[in-house]
């Protein structure tokens, strides 16, 4: 049985299926092991990035282990690739595995395991792994894309914390029908409105259906020039959300030129509180993505993205 420091928090990664269950299980792991409830804070890349490590002890899922981490009595466990080696702090790495998949094992040493758990955690490892040849892959990516339609916190007061009650929701209904209908719709609109970003990566526009899903597609299919593809997300709080995907590796490098990270074709990053708009967004990774070039005029609306592209293909 691994031994574990008693943590102060518990910090987990906000923006997927995976950061969630790893985080819940961390907590009732620590309430077991310590009869206390400890806090959880989740957070996006850049927010993560730009946060202190000031707790004594801490317990790290979902999030790359690096250098800041490694203090004493600091548990990572995680699954990105990661060229950190600790010194000091505990690391729980495992490339093939997901990181809820490593909680679970750690929940399974002292008792807390179920069947819905078992079930819940086989899902998760398949969808955050992208495994495509897995048989309930489609399913999978239903459960993990109910975080991407109702955000973390939402659904974690609506389950309570219990992430259990997630199995065969009435909300996994309402994915499959948006698979069903959008996906197909949304996949052949945004084929025809990918703009590009640089040379090697492209602005994939997408009006409905699984983001990740249509991106992936377009991959697979080859259906664009460009090797790494990538989406854009507007929060409520006003932060855009930057989503990349390859299938070459290609997409950590992007996503570590905008303060991100996650897995080599499958990570992300948050761009910064002054970048409002989409339109905005696309200027900004332009100017990033393309040092020493100018851009002759500024994109001020979405209006301006579809002339550009209407223009190139006339």
């Amino acid at each position: 049985m691994r031994m574990l420091p008693k943590p102060d928090i518990i910090l987990t990664h906000e923006s997927d299926l995976d950061g969630l269950l790893s985080g819940v299980l961390l907590q009732r792991l620590a309430r077991t092991m310590f009869d206390r409830e400890v806090p959880l804070e989740a957070y996006h890349y850049n927010n993560w990035r730009q946060r202190e490590p000031r707790e004594l002890a801490a317990w790290v899922c979902d999030l790359s282990f690096e250098p800041r981490l490694d203090k004493p009595n600091w548990v990572i466990i995680d699954h990105h690739a990661t060229e950190a080696t600790p010194k000091k702090a505990q690391l729980i790495h495992d490339l093939n595995k997901s990181a809820g998949l490593l909680c679970y094992e750690l929940c399974k040493e002292h008792g807390l395991e179920s069947p819905e758990l078992d079930r819940l955690v086989q899902l998760n490892n398949v969808s955050d792994l992208f495994i495509e040849a897995d048989p309930e892959f489609v399913l999978a990516n239903d459960y993990a894309n109910l975080v991407k339609v109702y955000q973390f916190w939402n659904l974690h007061a609506l389950l309570n914390g219990k992430v259990e009650k997630l199995l065969n929701h009435p909300l996994l209904e309402v994915m499959a029908v948006k698979r069903r209908i959008e996906d197909p719709l949304g996949l052949e609109w945004s084929r025809n409105n990918v703009i590009e970003i640089s040379p090697t990566v492209g602005f994939v526009d997408t009006v409905v259906g699984n983001n990740n899903l249509i991106v992936h597609q377009l991959l697979e299919r080859q259906a664009t020039r460009f090797p790494v593809l990538l989406t854009l997300f507007r929060r409520a709080n006003g932060i855009i959300i930057v989503s990349l995907r390859s299938r070459n590796g290609e997409a950590l490098k992007v996503a570590e030129k905008l303060q991100g990270g996650g897995h080599a074709n499958a990570c992300g990053a948050s761009l910064p509180k002054s970048v409002r708009t989409i339109a905005n967004a696309v200027t900004y990774l332009r100017n990033l993505l393309n040092p020493g070039q100018t851009h002759q005029s500024a994109l001020n609306s979405l209006e301006s993205v579809f002339a550009q592209l209407e223009a190139r293909q006339g």
